[in-house]
């Protein structure tokens, strides 16, 4: 029975809408507890709203505080020891929850993260982790934004961490493991990803080379490993492409009558684009690396989005993710000096 703590208080609208996403899926997930974080009175005020009073799938956490989006990590540690975000983790790092889910300020997360649950034996950083759409299904990406500077062991230590994701919560043998390049050939890169494309091809990963850019949306590897500067700029370039297109043809189906028809009778195609690139279906990037699992929601997730974040947790919790990456990790140490020797 994976128990799921969740931030009830972060997120750009309140706490009704992280509850009414709790609401959805209590019936969905009926062995999953979720404990809310968050002021009391607001919490027994959006479950009784949500109809979940009573319910034996709902434990609520007292917090006086709530990090804000800007406030800078170092005052989120010091100011914020009974905030929401804060007490959330403590459940997790006392063993009382298996996960934790928050739509709140990055980077106080991370550090909270990373002073409270320190990382897994074996991994120096911890890395961000989250799902793209391609032409053949979704890719794997991690850094995306927690490390800027990465040395090429870090780089493999991602690898390792998106390989075991995917085959240990989504069941894919032998993910192909791609290294973000700008270009495919050996030759090509600095020389950190240099010597990281080295260590990849001697570890037993199934390392299938060099990707560029382009090679994110065509399906060519299942995990995609970078630095987060790198990985944070793709990652927005993205987003604000996949936003140019949708301004392109709202605008070019409502200029005139000759677009508006043209829109009836696409519609079920443009419908099912929407759908594809639809981002709430992918919301929850995985801080992949610490000793507990942790969920970042993005902070304007409507209903839909954060229980799909919500669903990531609990997904990575059932297949208690941490315990797989650390062995992972140990095995892949114990081959590197195995190969060394």
């Amino acid at each position: 029975m994976p128990h799921i703590a969740v931030d009830a208080m972060s997120g750009d609208f309140g706490a009704s809408t992280i509850i009414r996403a709790i609401a959805s899926l209590v019936k969905t997930y009926p062995d999953v507890v979720f404990h809310l974080v968050g002021a009391l009175d607001v919490l027994q005020d959006g479950v009784a709203r949500a109809r979940l009073r009573g319910s034996p799938q709902i434990v609520l956490h007292h917090a006086s505080q709530v990090v804000a989006m800007d406030e800078a990590p170092s005052q989120a540690l010091r100011g914020k020891r009974d905030s929401s975000m804060h007490l959330a983790i403590a459940l997790l790092r006392d063993g009382q929850v298996d996960a934790v889910v928050s739509a709140g300020n990055t980077g106080a997360l991370m550090a909270m993260g990373k002073v409270f649950l320190r990382t897994i034996s074996g991994i120096d950083r911890p890395a961000i982790a989250a799902f793209l759409p391609t032409m053949t299904g979704r890719v794997l990406v991690l850094d995306l934004g927690a490390n800027v500077d990465c040395h090429p062991e870090h780089l493999l230590q991602f690898a390792v961490m998106g390989s075991v994701l995917m085959e240990q919560v989504h069941g894919l043998a032998r993910p192909r493991i791609g290294l973000l390049n700008i270009g495919s050939e050996e030759i090509k890169g600095n020389e950190q990803v240099k010597e990281a494309a080295r260590l990849l091809r001697t570890s037993p990963l199934h390392f299938i080379g060099n990707v560029e850019g382009s090679d994110l949306y065509r399906g060519t590897a299942d995990v995609v490993v970078c630095d987060g500067f790198v990985g944070n700029v793709a990652l927005k370039t993205s987003e604000g492409l996949a936003a140019m297109i949708r301004h392109e043809l709202r605008a070019g189906y409502t200029h005139s009558w000759y677009g508006r028809i043209a829109y009836l009778i696409n519609r079920p195609i443009l419908q099912r684009l929407r759908h594809r690139l639809d981002s709430r279906r992918y919301n929850g990037a995985t801080l992949l690396g610490l000793n507990g699992i942790v969920v970042k929601s993005h902070g304007n997730a409507d209903r839909f989005a954060f229980a799909r974040a919500v669903e990531v947790a609990i997904e990575e919790a059932t297949h208690r993710l941490t315990l797989r990456i650390a062995e992972a990790i140990r095995e892949n140490l114990a081959q590197t000096v195995r190969d060394s020797a």
